[in-house]
């Protein structure tokens, strides 16, 4: 079978594990908050009826997307133009390419950020790799000029981080939203977990202070895997509704 990612490629590694893919969704949390063009999800009224479900549903489909084979992995893709298409011709206006690509940079720093934290640095190739694949998302999106090396995303990473991130009246009520629907706990926990993964811009935005307070407990969390108590943690961490979700996301597909 054609696989839309090569099984030996290390973003099915970073990508099969619910450990990396709860830091991505942490991160994601942030950087989504933060976005100029956060209004589009409010013009949709599900981030405030839904905020975890909405975000949850961006990473699922991107994990999708890397275990499937060419031919599924492409459908799920005009799947999500066609929702985003469907949003656009509602609301009279066009979300800008640049939103896109904020999208799809995020995926791949915070892929890079969370390996790195829970198991090893990445090699040069490797993160060229996470880059080639989500560039290939991009450009099935139809989104042009995306940075082919990954000293070129950097650059372009920065300069989007700059540009495109406002603590505004819509980051404050998504972050209302983010506790009502943790409550207090769960909510102190992301909120650690987001220091632990963003980028500095990210944190500054938020006026976090650095470190995070999770740093010391990251070489116990991976010791706790190989006895299991990692399950624990997690169920401490997610609300019931997606603990299965996360659970199945450990089995990677063939």
């Amino acid at each position: 079978m054609d696989y839309f990612v090569n099984k030996n490629s290390i973003v099915r590694e970073i990508w099969g594990k619910s450990d990396t893919i709860l830091f991505i969704f942490a991160g994601a949390s942030a950087e989504f908050a933060l976005n100029k063009t956060v209004d589009w999800l409010y013009f949709t009224g599900r981030i405030p009826k839904d905020p975890l479900g909405r975000l949850f549903s961006t990473v699922s489909y991107a994990r999708e997307i890397v275990f499937s084979d060419k031919r599924s992995a492409f459908k799920a893709i005009d799947t999500i133009n066609a929702i985003h298409a469907s949003v656009e011709s509602k609301r009279g206006k066009r979300i800008p390419d640049w939103a896109y690509k904020d999208v799809l940079f995020m995926l791949i720093d915070y892929s890079i950020r969370s390996f790195e934290i829970l198991e090893r640095q990445l090699e040069d190739h490797e993160k060229q790799q996470v880059l080639n694949v989500f560039n290939e998302v991009g450009n099935r999106m139809g989104l042009k000029d995306l940075p082919q090396t990954y000293e070129r995303f950097e650059d372009q990473r920065h300069q989007h981080l700059k540009q495109n991130l406002y603590n505004g009246a819509f980051t404050k009520d998504l972050y209302q939203q983010y506790r009502k629907h943790l409550g207090f706990m769960r909510y102190k926990l992301l909120i650690e977990l987001q220091i632990l993964i963003s980028p500095n811009t990210v944190t500054q935005l938020l006026n976090y202070r650095k470190p995070s307070l999770l740093r010391p407990f990251v070489s116990l969390y991976k010791m706790s895997r190989h006895v299991h108590l990692d399950t624990l943690l997690k169920a401490m961490i997610l609300p019931a509704e997606y603990k299965e979700d996360i659970k199945e996301m450990n089995h990677i597909s063939a």
